[in-house]
């Protein structure tokens, strides 16, 4: 067999230099598009922490509630958003310092709170209520209002409870006195499986809301029991906020929500109005400066990024697997 017919063409023949052509256009175009690759990568992360920079030196100290850009007579708002809880932004260290600062700015003609949340926990919203109590006397020519926008139920309320007055719109959700306490139960489904709980305590009652353990009798009766002592507790601050403009009605405590007009009927609000219309009307005054403590711009920003980032690593590793394949 002749070796010379699988030896390389000559370096001068048309068919190697079409060859090596080829191969040098090709390893040019990875050239360029590597580079353009890693450009516009650069160009992104700069123009994204550039935005992040410039949020975070705008803002100021406009994350922790503070109203140092506030200067002339105005109304304070504070938002109470969403589920009132410990870590949720509706918190009641959250809107308390908000409070606090209101209170601070002589500036500041009076408190508007701004209600948007369905209740939450009970011991938050008490903290709140008391806080309010507390403010106000310190303060008594400094006036509270409560808006509710689109809910303002439950633990919400409770909160309101404590302004001086209350407005909501004609079609919001206002009310929802009484407390609730669910779960489920598991022991019928665990015994047609076939599965056996094993639960270990020390104290007679201590697992007497394990959902997969038989209900008793007597701890059924007890839990409604601390149920309606939170619902007593409840009802005597409404009570304490509201006075006799409560209107004598057996179903106002059941935990119904009406509407913001009938509230207005059962004196659960004293009117439907804005919180613009409320500054403007009761205030004297069309600013309105938010005093709610936000989570730090930056820290939000990060987060956020941090989650596309990481998003975006495992879809370009993922792509460079598929790719390898």
């Amino acid at each position: 067999m002749d070796n010379n017919q699988y030896s390389r063409p000559e370096d001068s023949s048309k068919e190697w230099k079409l060859i090596e052509k080829a191969l040098m256009a090709s390893q040019q175009e990875q050239r360029t598009a590597r580079r353009w690759g890693i450009f516009f990568k650069l160009l992104t992360f700069s123009y994204l922490f550039i935005i992040a920079a410039i949020i975070y030196g705008g803002a100021g100290k406009a994350g922790d509630g503070s109203s140092s850009f506030a200067t002339g007579p105005h109304a304070a708002v504070v938002e109470v958003r969403g589920a009132i809880s410990a870590d949720e932004e509706a918190s009641a260290d959250r809107i308390i310092g908000a409070m606090r600062d209101a209170f601070d700015n002589e500036d500041a003609l009076g408190l508007i709170l701004r209600i948007n949340s369905p209740g939450g926990s009970p011991v938050q919203s008490g903290y709140v209520f008391d806080e309010i109590i507390r403010l106000k006397s310190t303060r008594p020519d400094f006036p509270v209002y409560a808006v509710i926008m689109d809910i303002g139920a439950s633990g919400a309320y409770y909160i309101a409870a404590a302004a001086d007055e209350i407005y909501a719109d004609k079609a919001s959700l206002v009310g929802s006195i009484g407390v609730v306490g669910s779960g489920f139960g598991f022991v019928e489904a665990m015994d047609k499986l076939g599965v056996e709980r094993r639960l270990y305590t020390s104290g007679e009652h201590k697992a007497f809301l394990d959902p997969f353990s038989p209900q008793r009798e007597e701890e059924k009766v007890f839990w409604e029991g601390v149920l309606d002592t939170t619902h007593k507790q409840f009802i005597a601050q409404v009570k304490l906020g509201r006075g006799d403009r409560l209107a004598s009605n057996p179903d106002l405590f059941s935990g119904l929500v009406w509407t913001g007009e009938q509230a207005m009927e059962h004196g659960l609000v004293d009117g439907l109005a804005s919180s613009s219309q409320v500054a403007r009307d009761f205030l004297g005054t069309e600013e309105l400066v938010s005093y709610t403590i936000n989570k730090d711009p930056f820290v939000e920003f990060m987060e956020r990024f941090g989650a596309s980032f990481g998003k975006g690593v495992a879809s370009f590793f993922s792509t460079q697997v598929m790719t390898m394949r």
